[in-house]
């Protein structure tokens, strides 16, 4: 049964009307549950979670379109070679009206009424009965929908968050709470002892030109102040400038201004955005929610009588590499411990730092110093996963398409790139152009090469969100809650999410159980994604009252 959901002219309810059409979708969730079926999750859901309605299953019809605007295996549908339309528009973030866009032209003639989304909803599932096959592409469509449910579950839910601990950090590290336009006292007294190494008695060393103006002028030739370039340098100055960096970036992006916008009621609630970058991995529009230094991680605290249990997957990146390539060596070395380690144990090579730099060569086409060094090495053992690797590198050097395992296609490379391989193949073109032109290719294929990899473990933490998030559900409450409670009352429930790390928020006496049901959903997403093909996704769970004492940080 399908539930369409639109949004009422007034902008501030929605409608809700059944709609029969059977519609050949993949699951992630329960078979019997009703399918929602809405432009935009991230607008239609917050609104149905404050009312206390949970659903289990939705199609977001903006992110599937998305999705199959550049997917390879519809390329040729009408969906995916019509003009632009209104679900290529970025939708408002909250009701009312949106920001001023490309897209708003298009927007203001064709309302995402009733009727324009079932001719989207009947465009996306021609394109997708049409595709060679299509049960990946609509699994890839349900996990996203399902993601875009958890991410915006985890907003309404929050994470819990201790303000009193927040400041504790920020006063041992910056000093007491400055007025507003003031540095705090640690980060004056490092801009002192800079303006007195440098000699420069004016430096604001929050302006990148004044900083680069007096360091070269007693004679140190940098070119920026990142942290690699100034180790290098033998200077009384680099130690303050580096720790000034440091707690400035901390004053910056989580300080109080940080606490007192995003944190209210003792919850942080970040604002995901899913498939927010090009290989499916997600993104945030507010709060940094994919940014948490180590150093706030205390703060992070458990409701009392209750628990945070801290999950992520070992080395997810060579193993989903592994499961791509049918690799069996590369999934064995993964198989019941640390893939790196085993790594060192066949041979491969003679320590665990090399073998994580040569793999992270193999996914990120590394070509210089210790990764270049034992790539070789690396391919002799696991010669069917290089070898995947370097077949999407070529294509992407090519300027063709690749794909995920579950059919999400890369963007083609832009028109800068284009008409420099012009240039080099035109008759006036000379050594520089094509040189410049090979470093677009390369630089083009790299992206490519990992985009396989990153796309793919994308997928795989999607199925695992999805199936955490069920199986979560279905353990129920601890405690009788009336059928309009908050949904997420006295059950376990998904509260942050970093890539390829799980944060569940539980009552303190079903977290045994939480963490057995976060390892299961890992191996049930690594049987969805991968069949019978025997790659391993084992996680590294910690149980704790606080996200730093989990994290061992």
């Amino acid at each position: 049964m399908l539930l369409l959901v639109t949004r009422r002219p007034d902008g501030a309810t929605v409608r809700v009307r059944r709609v029969d059409q059977e519609v050949p979708h993949a699951v992630v969730g329960r078979e019997s549950a009703p399918r929602w079926v809405w432009s935009d999750t991230s607008a239609l859901y917050p609104g149905l979670l404050a009312d206390g309605v949970r659903v289990e299953r939705c199609l977001d019809l903006r992110l599937a379109h998305r999705v199959l605007r550049l997917a390879p295996a519809v390329a040729t549908s009408p969906l995916a070679t019509a003009a632009a339309a209104p679900f290529d528009a970025p939708a408002p973030a909250e009701p009312g009206p949106s920001a001023e866009t490309l897209f708003d032209e298009v927007r203001a003639e064709r309302p995402l009424d009733e009727e324009t989304c079932l001719a989207e909803l009947t465009a996306q599932d021609e394109a997708v009965e049409h595709a060679t096959p299509p049960a990946r592409l609509r699994l890839l469509l349900a996990a996203e929908s399902a993601g875009a449910l958890a991410a915006a579950e985890m907003r309404h839910a929050g994470v819990p968050w201790d303000p009193a601990v927040h400041d504790e950090v920020l006063r041992s590290l910056l000093g007491p709470r400055p007025r507003a336009g003031e540095r705090p006292r640690r980060l004056e007294q490092l801009a002192e002892q800079l303006r007195s190494e440098l000699d420069a008695p004016a430096l604001n060393p929050d302006s990148q030109p004044d900083l680069l103006r007096a360091l070269r002028r007693v004679g140190l030739p940098v070119t920026s102040t990142r942290k690699w370039e100034l180790e290098g340098l033998d200077h009384a100055a680099v130690a303050p400038l580096t720790e000034y960096k440091r707690l400035s970036r901390l004053h910056t992006a989580n300080g109080w201004t940080w606490l007192d916008t995003w944190v209210h009621d003792g919850r942080f609630r970040p604002e995901y955005v899913v498939g927010g970058v090009v290989t499916g991995r997600w993104g945030s529009s507010g709060g940094g929610a994919l940014q948490l230094p180590r150093h706030l991680r205390g703060a992070v605290r458990a409701d009392e009588g209750w628990s945070l249990v801290v999950a992520d997957a070992a080395q997810l990146e060579p193993r989903v590499l592994a499961g791509l390539a049918y690799d069996e060596q590369l999934a064995a070395a993964g198989r019941g411990h640390d893939l790196y380690t085993a790594m060192v144990a066949a041979g491969v090579v003679p320590e665990r730092a090399l073998a994580k730099v040569g793999m992270l060569g193999a996914l990120y086409g590394g070509t210089t110093g210790a990764s270049a060094a034992v790539l070789p090495r690396i391919a002799r053992a696991y010669p069917d996963a290089l070898a995947y690797v370097e077949a999407a590198a070529r294509a992407g050097e090519r300027g063709e398409v690749v794909s995920t395992l579950l059919g999400r296609g890369s963007p083609r490379p832009g028109a800068a790139w284009a008409q420099t391989q012009l240039d080099a193949l035109s008759d006036e073109g000379g050594t520089g152009e094509e040189s410049r032109a090979r470093a677009a290719s390369r630089g083009w294929g790299r992206f490519t090469r990992n985009f396989v990899v990153q796309g793919t473990a994308a997928e795989w933490a999607l199925a695992w969100i999805a199936e955490t998030r069920r199986r979560l559900w279905a353990m129920g409450p601890t405690a009788a809650v009336g059928r309009a409670a908050e949904p997420f009352a006295a059950r376990p429930h998904l509260v942050y999410f970093l890539h390829d790390e799980l944060v569940v928020h539980t009552p303190t006496a079903l977290a045994p159980v939480v963490v057995e049901e976060v390892r299961a959903a890992a191996v049930a997403a690594g049987r969805l994604l991968f069949g019978d093909f025997p790659v391993e996704f084992p996680l590294s769970v910690g149980t704790a009252t606080s996200y730093g004492d989990a994290k061992g940080a």
